[in-house]
This record gives structure tokens, sequence and C-alpha cells, in this order.
């Protein structure tokens, strides 16, 4: 018993010293990583604005470009791979010579889900009654995983399998009616640059814009969390679910990584 009261005056006397030096020490300041958040509900054509404008001009359509921006609004696909599970991930990084230079844009999708879809009825073959609620912003079609809620966007120079980074990614919104229910992770390699939430619908369009701008470094990749559950005939919007789907996505011109 005399060597535990023993040990423990020795442990007290530790701990309160090395208090005091810590006191005494300059705190080292966290890292603070710059950014610009461009977020807004209902009518977001100003902010879409803003963003492009710190994308850059002008909308490239081939590969090999230096600057400018990129925008996917997936209605040049094509019907026989709409409204279908099916949707490639790669659909607009083609790295077919024979394939046309606007499916080359550089940016590539996987899911922890089963795949992807477009629809060009708001998803109401899948949701009875949601094509009020899931307005697209740029018609006719909206994009979603199958089987999950995350969306993992990988960045390349365009045309390429070359890894890649942007500066800055925006996506389009469609129906959040949860706060905090739908984000997008920013990475630099492996390391998070933070996540970020989208704003709550504020009108009966239901559309809502986020899009970050980081002029000091290399996104390779985002993670975008649309609503809190996958998009099914399983599952419906009240106070336990947010089902949320997508539409445009914007992003400056990918350049080969590092």
């Amino acid at each position: 018993m005399k060597n535990l009261k023993h040990f423990a005056f020795l442990l007290g006397a530790f701990i309160i010293v090395s208090s005091c030096e810590s006191d005494d020490q300059e705190e080292t300041p966290v890292p603070v990583t710059p950014f610009t958040e461009v977020k807004g509900s209902g009518d977001i054509a100003g902010k879409l604005a803003e963003f492009r404008t710190l994308l850059g001009n002008p909308i490239n359509a081939t590969p090999g470009q230096t600057a400018g921006r990129r925008e996917i609004t997936w209605d040049g696909v094509p019907a026989a791979q709409t409204n279908t599970n099916t949707f490639p991930g790669d659909f607009f990084n083609s790295k077919d010579t024979a394939v046309a230079a606007g499916r080359k844009r550089g940016a590539e999708f996987t899911t922890p889900g089963t795949g992807f879809r477009t629809s060009d009825n708001d998803f109401e073959d899948l949701l009875t009654g949601y094509g009020e609620q899931f307005n697209a912003f740029s018609p006719a079609r909206t994009f979603a995983p199958v089987g999950s809620n995350k969306t993992d966007v990988l960045f390349k120079v365009p045309g390429t399998s070359n890894g890649a980074s942007v500066n800055g990614f925006g996506v389009v919104f469609s129906d959040v009616d949860r706060a905090n229910s739908t984000s997008i992770e920013f990475f630099e390699g492996d390391k998070s640059l933070g996540i970020f939430t989208a704003p709550v619908r504020t009108d009966a369009s239901g559309i809502s814009f986020l899009g970050v701008f980081f002029p000091e470094n290399k996104v390779t990749r985002a993670t975008i969390t649309s609503g809190n559950i996958a998009v099914s005939n399983k599952f419906a919007d009240g106070a336990q679910y947010d089902v949320v789907v997508m539409d445009d996505f914007l992003y400056n011109e990918p350049k080969a990584a590092n």
C-alpha cells in the first residue's frame, strides 16, 4: 500500500509539472487550408456564375487544355444508357480514340453501391410521385448512384488513365430536405481538405448548389454524399430519410498530378 501511495504521489507531481510546462509553451497553430465556398438554393444562377468565374473560362470540349473549366449536365447521355442501373462510371472519360471529344472530360465515378443511373423522368419510374420533387436544373436528365448514397469522383487527364487534379468542384443537387444530409468531402491524395454541406431547398424548384475552390491545393478526388439513403423504391422522404439526386457537375480543367 505504501508503494502505491508513493507511486500516486509521483504521478500527480508529474502531471502538475507537465501542465505547467504546457502552459508556458506556445501552442503550434493548426494549418488552415484556404478555400472559397459558394452555395445557395432556390434561384442558384448567381451562385453558379460566381463559381464559374472561380473555375475559369471557357467551357472546354476537347482534351489537351491547360485552363478553363468542364461541366457535366448528363443531357448528352444516350437513351440506351438512361433509366438503367448500368450507366458506366467512365462514360465522361472515354479513352477510346474513336469516341467523341465530348465524352473525354476527365471525371470518373465509383461507388460502394452497385452502379449509377441517369434519369430523364426525375426517377419517377423508381419513386412514384417524385417527379415533382426531383426537378432537373438543366433538363432533362439527373444522376444518382445505385445501392448507395455515395459517389467518388476521380479526376483524370481528359481522355487518359493518368491521374489529375483540380482546384474546384461543385454539384447541383435536387431535393435536399434535411440539414447536413448532403455534402462533398475533398481530398488531396489521401489528405482530406474538409467536408462541406449543401444547403436545404428553399422553394418549389428544390434546387441547391454547393461548390468549393481551393487556390493552393490540388483536389485529386471528391466524395459526394447525396442524401442519407440510396435512391430506391424501398425508401421515401420522411422523418428518417432524405432522398437526393444530382444534376450539373462543374470543375476546372483537370491537370496532370505531379
